[in-house]
């Protein structure tokens, strides 16, 4: 949505405050402003610094074109800004941050910038969000600090010296980003820690350079007791317009082994309906649409009083896809008068022994069940979305996936000729990105051609299909997903390479030798990865021991945080 085009009179929970006296904060979130106000981590921490008296915080969204960056708040240049927060969810945001940063007209890399964060054009970099803490190395060297966690467990804290100190002269850079990285969890700077190097040139791990900065950072998690994060900005300028978002929890207990939330926000955190309920109360009148954030890990009958309560309240539900195992009757009931046409239920797995692989925890039953009942409730269009490129998937796996959709397809066909109108059922596919953290980090990318040749496959077994659709993503894409996922910090020159000459991302690899298939490629179980400079404080070798349990097909059950001990993030001696 172009800059111009944003109208903040139509926005309700916006703050404008005044600078004098105050610490000035731009929160980027480096992609356009009607997918970054979906972001309700986004609003958390708006909402959070604008709530300290000695903070302003403004927002900064991407421009629709190389233009300068501007606040919403009261269009001032990022540049202006001694502080930048930097919200980063996706990887393909990375360039766009480059971009961002460039367009400002600021030095993108750290060690360009000067001493003085007062300095016009000298800001202080912070990022923060999933993706920073998955792996942070491919932007080290564009950021100052990184924040490793959750906002509520200590960015304020994080922020308060520079607030303090507004009236008598802030830090220099140096000063505070060593405080920062000596203080303790949460914090790391890059500039403290080198890389190692094997006579052959291999990476052999990382340094601290900085006498008693911790290694690796230990990540920092809201306590149970946090309040249950919901909307706070709503506006009718997003793709989810007006809709009010409650989380339902935080981490997932199930351990799919290709997700990484599944495993960084460990220990599992699941709120209580009473105190979902209670951040349900504090959604505005006349809002009639709610959205609830992680319906696929909560538990069936947290889902069943929640239902009942929204429904009593004469709200729609909205979602972005359902626990094949977890709909209820009071769930189905929500669902049918909400007026609910599009539904999504996610296999994963293209075959019960890929479901498996992954531990997703599913039976055929529970997905055609789910179908079923989806479609009585009224929906029209049913999504189902599989990936593709999992370890060990072989063409009868793909053999397997459409035979559960034209087993789909026969039961609900049955409910709709009944009704005079068919479900579509689109089948959407995504590539396989192995990302660090998981399981799955000791699998490389299955390739493009692999990819494609599965695509044109299961294109050609579902054409007979009638009402049956396919989405697919480009397996290139991935395949570059795959890089930044996986990478170090020899990506951050190119990655600036790319956002200034807009060359295609495998030329401007090859120019700094750096081989993609390499970086995305397998890795050993003792091999140093760049990314355990983070530390999630899991228990060496679980993640391997997952791996091999994925490849042997074998269960892992899900998460009992009162007594499980295997992964280690509950009991370090477990």
């Amino acid at each position: 949505m172009p800059r111009s085009a944003i109208d903040t009179s139509l926005e309700r929970g916006t703050f404008r405050k005044k600078w004098t006296g105050k610490l000035p904060i731009a929160l980027v979130f480096p992609n356009v402003y009607e997918l970054a106000m979906s972001n309700l981590g986004m609003q958390l921490v708006y909402t959070m610094l604008n709530g300290e008296e000695d903070m302003v915080c403004e927002r900064v969204f991407l421009p629709p074109s190389a233009a300068m960056p501007r606040s919403v708040e009261s269009n001032r240049p990022l540049g202006d800004f001694p502080v930048i927060l930097n919200a980063i969810s996706f990887e393909h945001d990375y360039l766009n941050l480059v971009r961002l940063l460039l367009w400002a007209g600021l030095a993108p890399l750290s060690t360009d910038r000067s001493e003085s964060i007062l300095a016009a054009g000298e800001p202080l970099l912070i990022a923060g969000g999933v993706a920073t803490f998955i792996n942070p190395e491919p932007l080290a060297p564009f950021i100052d600090l990184f924040w490793v966690g959750e906002a509520e467990a200590g960015l304020v804290e994080l922020l308060r010296p520079l607030a303090d100190s507004m009236a008598t002269g802030l830090p220099t850079r140096q000063d505070f980003l060593q405080d920062a990285a000596l203080a303790g969890h949460g914090s790391y700077v890059p500039r403290f820690y080198s890389y190692q190097f094997d006579a052959d040139g291999s990476f052999s791990g990382i340094k601290a350079e900085l006498p008693g900065a911790p290694l690796p950072i230990p990540k920092v998690i809201a306590s149970p007791g946090s309040r249950v994060g919901h909307s706070t900005l709503l506006t009718p300028q997003t793709e989810f317009s007006d809709l009010f978002l409650v989380e339902l929890g935080r981490g997932c207990s199930r351990g799919c082994r290709f997700c990484a939330a599944g495993f960084i926000y460990r220990p599992p955190r699941l709120w209580s309906s009473e105190s979902i309920l209670a951040a349900l109360a504090e959604k505005e009148e006349g809002c009639e649409r709610v959205g609830l954030l992680g319906m696929e890990m909560a538990r069936s009958e947290d889902l069943a009083h929640l239902a009942a309560k929204i429904e009593q309240q004469a709200c729609s539900l909205s979602f972005s896809s359902l626990r094949a195992d977890a709909l209820s009757p009071e769930l189905i009931s929500l669902l049918a008068n909400s007026n609910l046409k599009t539904a999504a239920i996610a296999p994963d797995g293209a075959s019960q022994r890929l479901r498996n692989v992954i531990n997703k925890g599913l039976q055929e039953t529970d997905l055609i069940t789910a179908a079923q009942e989806l479609v009585e409730a009224g929906v029209v269009n049913l999504k189902l979305y599989f990936m593709i490129g999992l370890p060990t998937e072989e063409n009868e796996d793909i053999d397997e996936m459409v035979a559960l959709v034209a087993r789909i397809k026969e039961t609900i066909d049955v409910i709709g000729r009944k009704r005079g109108r068919l479900t579509t059922i689109l089948v959407s596919l995504n590539s396989f990105v192995p990302k660090a953290w998981t399981p799955f980090q000791y699998v490389g990318f299955a390739g493009v051609s692999v990819l494609k040749k599965r695509i044109k496959l299961i294109r050609s077994k579902l054409k007979p299909l009638a009402n049956v659709r396919l989405k697919v993503d480009k397996p290139d894409t991935a395949f570059f997903q795959a890089v930044l996922a996986r990478g170090d910090r020899d990506l951050a020159p190119a990655l600036l390479a790319m956002v200034k000459s807009g060359r295609n991302w495998r030329q401007v690899l090859a120019d700094y030798d750096l081989d993609p298939l390499l970086i995305a490629g397998p890795c050993q179980q003792e091999e140093p990865l760049p990314w355990q400079v983070i530390d999630h404080g899991m228990h060496a070798g679980y993640l391997w021991q997952e791996y091999q349990r994925g490849l042997a097909a074998k269960a892992t059950v899900p998460c009992d945080t009162s007594r499980c001990k295997r992964c280690g993030i509950c009991d370090t001696k477990g």
